[in-house]
């Protein structure tokens, strides 16, 4: 049969973080590509308690149909916690269970983006992101990432440049891929110059309790008078990414459509999940967990960087330096092909990822990769990088 797509998802690709893991799942590469969790991350003997604790005393609970907007226990945790936490949520805001925050993004395009809408994102972003805005046939417009965050100057002519522009995507804290975060004056400033040209900020936070140097900055949806910020938030990086948890805190008329299009999706988050977490974070040294996996990936991210500073770094790379998550962005001199230089380190079974994936165009010319420190071994990722600088070596 000759299938005819739609136009909202004809010029989609594949995800290539999806399509690198292919090779990353043979047992003898090792992958500095995923974006997961260390094995040693998770609470699995916690989940096994809760889990048959809330099957034993509320089976029906368990399995029964739920409401759209979430577990309400849960629900009523996370306010309370985002509240005190970091200052999120007023009167005038709501929020809502999601089937991980990537659904954030799917209720948020499918809710408030036309067909040839602008939406300015920051270039490098997260493709999961990228290819959700895709397919309502946004157009994105990328804004270069600094030291700092997102440049604002180039944010203003974007701005200027696209009226039309409805929305603003930032992941400020650690951002996927290049793990730089915004600075607090940044923030400040994207969010006067979003409510000068009535757009609206989805501020995309899954990593920002894994910082583990340094002090905590503010989020922009903390200073939000005007309710023009959609915050996402999720339990992926912080209690599992299969049990797909996240939530969103935004203003009540926003959210009023996106619950309407979540109905559309997949009717509520499932319940389980939903009662794990409120469990974990409730009757579980939920903040006991966070210091654990700030320590342990404070110690994976100290060794990573140890080893690009050892190996990568005399043969021409550079990297960013970080303070929390879970990526490292390496950058190679512009006389290497980037995209080559992946794939002669795919020959020595090495995978990472290359840094035109996370661009608004993937034609555009790229020198950076991303690696992941959290789910590799210690042994492998000393060996991974071992490669990286011997082929750095080799060819710069």
């Amino acid at each position: 049969m000759n299938y005819r797509f739609s136009d909202k998802v004809l010029a989609l690709k594949p995800n290539a973080i999806r399509e690198i893991l292919k090779s990353a799942s043979d047992p003898g590469v090792i992958s500095l590509s995923a974006g997961n969790p260390a094995p040693d991350a998770f609470p699995v003997d916690a989940i096994r308690e809760i889990s048959a604790r809330i099957l034993a005393d509320n089976p029906i609970g368990v399995l029964q149909y739920g409401v759209s907007e979430g577990y309400q226990p849960l629900r009523d945790t996370l306010k309370a916690y985002l509240k005190e936490k970091h200052g999120i949520g007023t009167d005038d805001d709501e929020l809502i269970v999601v089937s991980g925050a990537q659904q954030v993004m799917d209720l948020a395009g499918k809710s408030f983006l036309n067909e040839h809408d602008v939406l300015i994102c920051e270039a490098p972003s997260f493709i999961g992101s990228l290819n959700t805005f895709r397919s309502y046939n946004t157009r994105l417009v990328g804004v270069p990432v600094e030291s700092d965050g997102m440049s604002m100057e180039e944010l203003e002519k974007a701005l200027d440049a696209n009226e039309s522009a409805k929305m603003i995507y930032t992941i400020p804290n650690f951002q996927n891929p290049s793990g730089v975060t915004m600075s607090l004056g940044k923030r400040k400033k994207l969010y006067e110059l979003a409510l000068s040209h009535n757009c609206l900020i989805i501020e995309d936070n899954p990593y920002g309790d894994l910082r583990y140097y340094g002090e905590d900055i503010p989020s922009i949806k903390s200073f939000d008078t005007e309710g023009i910020v959609i915050y996402s938030g999720s339990f992926s990086k912080v209690i599992s990414p299969g049990i797909r948890v996240g939530f969103m805190c935004a203003p009540k008329a926003a959210m009023a459509k996106m619950i309407i299009c979540k109905q559309g999706q997949d009717v509520h988050t499932t319940m389980w999940s939903q009662m794990i977490c409120n469990e974990f974070m409730t009757k579980y040294d939920f903040d006991g967990h966070l210091g654990f996996l700030r320590d342990l990936y404070r110690g994976k991210a100290a060794l990573c960087m140890k080893l690009l500073d050892e190996y990568v770094v005399p043969n021409g790379i550079t990297y960013n330096k970080i303070d929390g998550g879970l990526f490292i962005w390496c950058e190679l001199p512009a006389c290497v092909d980037m995209l080559d230089f992946c794939r002669k380190l795919t020959e020595r079974k090495v995978c990472v990822v290359p840094g035109n994936a996370f661009l608004t165009d993937s034609e555009l010319e790229c020198h950076s990769f991303r690696i992941n420190f959290s789910t590799p071994t210690d042994e492998d990722l000393t060996e991974g990088i071992k490669q990286i600088g011997q082929l750095a070596k080799e060819v710069i």
